[in-house]
């Protein structure tokens, strides 16, 4: 069983995208107290402010200090030229009001043009691309690194082809802590999982509940994973929640888990997932839900030479 120190390295709190105005702050005031400490954001989902008004809020109070809190943001793709990478950074700590994060990620291998749009595109609505070696802006992560501006850098969205190119650069001075993926019960990363461990890379589970379905990203027409007939037979059978089980599934393969939710009686529910383990028989049913789908194939960077989801793993 993890114990209860161990939790805030293992189960984030995430947010995906602002569904109205109050909604991420009243849901990290909520996941403070709950316990969560390990907080996902990043720069396209425009959450920041508000993740960071509620941080500030909860030290002021004496519920945490600034220590406790494992703050994640990431670089967006529009940034991705070193001489933009440090400023999106800063950036992101403005809006957090925050000295420093965590852990500060790549969020796609992907490039596009740099500008006020975050979604740049032509007058066809089809995405502008930019050209930049993926390398160069690992140098430029570096070196926000060895500013102090964050105390880890890691990718997300990377396959493993993608991972060795970092990997295997001269002059390498940090390998990525994580890679942040989609991983669920449906896309249960098997392949990636093995190679991030052999690279003592840790793996990071987003859609870990498969997803609230923002319409930008997810086919509408996908199915609801937490309906699943196997997974609702197994929570029924330990007395747990879908969402209990599909997560304490990820964490007992060694994955650190996203817990995203803007209701109080999940969140207050998901991390309660330390109190009971699923046997090894279960676990084999679970591993047999895989069926390769993916909720959020990230169709902005179709067409991209780097677009990393036509690859196996």
């Amino acid at each position: 069983m993890l114990m209860a120190e161990e939790k805030r390295e293992v189960l984030l709190f995430s947010y995906v995208f602002q569904v109205t105005e109050n909604k991420p702050l009243e849901a990290t005031h909520l996941a403070l107290e709950a316990g969560f400490r390990h907080i996902d954001t990043a720069y396209v989902y425009q959450t920041e402010n508000h993740v960071g008004q509620a941080i500030r809020s909860k030290i002021a109070a004496g519920l945490v200090k600034r220590e406790d809190i494992f703050l994640t943001t990431k670089l967006w793709c529009t940034f991705h030229r070193p001489e933009l990478v440090r400023s999106n950074l800063e950036k992101s700590l403005k809006n957090l009001q925050l000295d420093y994060a965590d852990l500060y990620i790549i969020h796609y291998p992907m490039q596009m043009k740099p500008g006020e749009d975050l979604f740049p595109e032509d007058e066809h609505g089809k995405t502008l691309f930019d050209t930049v070696d993926i390398c160069a802006t690992w140098e430029a992560m570096e070196k926000c690194k060895d500013a102090g501006l964050t105390k880890s850098i890691g990718v997300s969205n990377f396959n493993y082809r993608q991972l060795e190119m970092i990997l295997n650069k001269p002059g390498l001075k940090y390998k990525p802590v994580c890679n942040q993926v989609e991983c669920h019960l449906y896309l249960n990363q098997r392949k990636l999982l093995n190679y991030c461990k052999s690279k003592d890379i840790v793996l990071v589970a987003y859609c870990a509940l498969g997803s609230q379905r923002p319409k930008r990203w997810v086919d509408p027409s996908s199915p609801v994973l937490l309906n699943d007939p196997v997974l609702c037979d197994i929570a029924k059978k330990h007395k747990r929640s879908p969402a209990q089980i599909a997560l304490r599934y990820h964490l007992q393969r060694g994955i650190v888990v996203l817990a995203q939710s803007y209701k109080e009686n999940e969140i207050k529910e998901n991390i309660q997932v330390f109190e009971f383990e699923l046997p090894s028989e279960d676990m084999k049913i679970l591993d047999s839900l895989d069926r390769n789908l993916r909720y959020a194939p990230a169709p902005f960077g179709e067409g991209h030479p780097e677009y990393p989801f036509s690859d196996e793993f």
